[in-house]
């Protein structure tokens, strides 16, 4: 499903800002592109967390579309449902 190779200094960043979402809560695409400095970006804080090489160090789980939907996830979104109801206990 992935593979490896390094990560680009965008995708750090916004691993970096996935990091410190608290589990049990949820932020939006926008408002991680938002935390880097322009809420224009939020297609590629998608991308990025599409390529993230490790979801247990950067937790994209907990990031979700504006509306509230689940959005997408490398890994389905069934699994990206279940990690957030069982933060959510």
């Amino acid at each position: 499903m992935k593979t490896s190779r390094n990560s680009t200094p965008f995708e750090e960043r916004v691993y970096a800002v996935v990091r410190k979402i608290p589990s049990g809560k949820t932020r939006s695409y926008k408002w991680v592109a938002g935390a880097l400095g322009n809420p224009k970006l939020a297609r590629a804080v998608g991308q990025a967390l599409k390529r993230n090489p490790s979801p247990a160090n950067a937790p994209c789980h907990r990031v979700i579309r504006s509306d509230g939907s689940i959005g997408g996830y490398a890994w389905g979104v069934s699994r990206k449902k279940k990690l957030l109801a069982s933060e959510s206990r």
